[in-house]
């Protein structure tokens, strides 16, 4: 079984998007077996919260139902998760900052899946109107199937 960390900065926005995103993609494969997902946020903010209205909203226009408890990163997720996604650079130095060293080769952020911009940050939401919200769903959308080929791909 693969474990699967989506990481964002308060866990209510992209990374429990991510989270559900990919675990319909596998299920959809009905691959669910072979992983376990979560998603968790680099600070502690909204420990507790579900995924932010909008988010959820915006998830539930396109048949998706998101289903998280927020809660913030912890030491031993670096050892526990075999990957671990982050959605834009602060978060991978903030991910990083956390991390023992023997465990940085787990972290990436999740654009490197993206064949429109590969290796881009996913802007938060949060700051924008309802089009962002839509944006992160189309984005999140490419970078979660095309991780899930990349994993399955590899299984070994």
């Amino acid at each position: 079984m693969k474990r699967v960390l989506f990481v964002c900065l308060g866990n209510i926005c992209r990374s429990p998007l991510a989270e559900g995103l990919f675990k319909e993609t596998i299920e959809e494969r009905n691959l669910g077996h072979e992983f376990e997902v979560d998603s968790c946020g680099t600070n502690g903010l909204h420990d507790g919260e579900s995924p932010d209205i909008r988010t959820r909203n915006n998830a539930r226009k396109h048949g998706l139902q998101l289903n998280h408890q927020s809660r913030q990163i912890t030491p031993s997720d670096f050892e526990y998760f075999d990957h671990i996604y982050v959605m834009d650079e602060n978060n991978l130095r903030t991910v990083r900052g956390l991390c023992p060293a023997e465990f940085e080769f787990k972290i990436q952020k999740i654009r490197n899946f993206d064949s429109i911009q590969t290796g881009s940050d996913v802007e938060d939401p949060w700051y924008g109107g309802d089009d962002g919200f839509e944006t992160t769903y189309q984005t999140l959308l490419r970078c979660t199937r095309s991780l899930a080929d990349e994993l399955l791909t590899n299984r070994g």
